[in-house]
């Protein structure tokens, strides 16, 4: 396993180069985000999943959220989006908002047992982004075993996973508040859980009021 410093030598590009040819291969890489380190994975790479399923110790009762570049990217793996998703997405993607939505019936992607949905976030932190353009859609969970406490530096990471891991991009600490989790499947949004994103500010801005 492999540490590379996200911002120093190499480059941002190079080391996003390593962590794609990684992930491209079916590995599981450790990535920093505008919350916390996460476990990733291309969900398109048959069995890369499983891995992550199992390296987490999470049931896949319990789908992996996935990280996209942009709106247009998760407007790929979805279907009947609704317009208050819409204006959620335009309003605090990239940022700390996770958006779950319905899923393509014909998206080839593992995420779980979970066909009908696909929770969605374009993070607001330059090294997932990188990956995300060179790679696509990456299946993520946040770094711990299922039930922990998450890691916030790549030294954590690289103690809980070991050799499970083969390669992290190490950007400093992450340690702030998850993400606002809406769901966005039905007739109104529904808050999941509130993270950095105040629920009251999120819900005007899904009717339209601004926020």
């Amino acid at each position: 396993m492999a540490i590379l410093d996200a911002f120093g030598d190499p480059p941002l590009s190079v080391a996003v180069k390593q962590a794609a040819e990684a992930l491209t291969a079916g590995d599981i890489v450790g990535v920093p985000t505008d919350t916390v380190y996460g476990l990733a994975a291309d969900p398109f790479h048959t069995g890369a999943s499983d891995r992550l399923f199992a390296l987490k110790r999470r049931p896949r009762s319990v789908e992996l959220p996935v990280l996209v570049a942009s709106e247009e990217e998760a407007l790929t793996l979805t279907i009947a989006v609704p317009a208050a998703a819409r204006r959620l997405m335009a309003s605090y993607w990239p940022g700390a908002l996770t958006l779950v939505l319905p899923r393509r019936p014909d998206l080839n992607a593992d995420l779980g047992d979970d066909d009908a949905t696909v929770g969605l976030r374009c993070p607001g932190h330059p090294v997932p982004l990188a990956l995300c353009n060179a790679v696509g859609p990456l299946a993520t969970t946040s770094a711990n075993r299922h039930g922990d406490q998450p890691a916030t530096t790549a030294s954590e990471l690289a103690s809980a996973f070991g050799a499970g891991v083969a390669l992290i991009l190490d950007a400093g600490v992450c340690n702030r508040t998850a993400s606002t989790v809406v769901d966005c499947t039905g007739q109104e949004p529904r808050l999941l859980r509130e993270g950095q994103l105040p629920w009251a500010e999120l819900a005007k801005t899904a009717a339209g009021q601004g926020g």
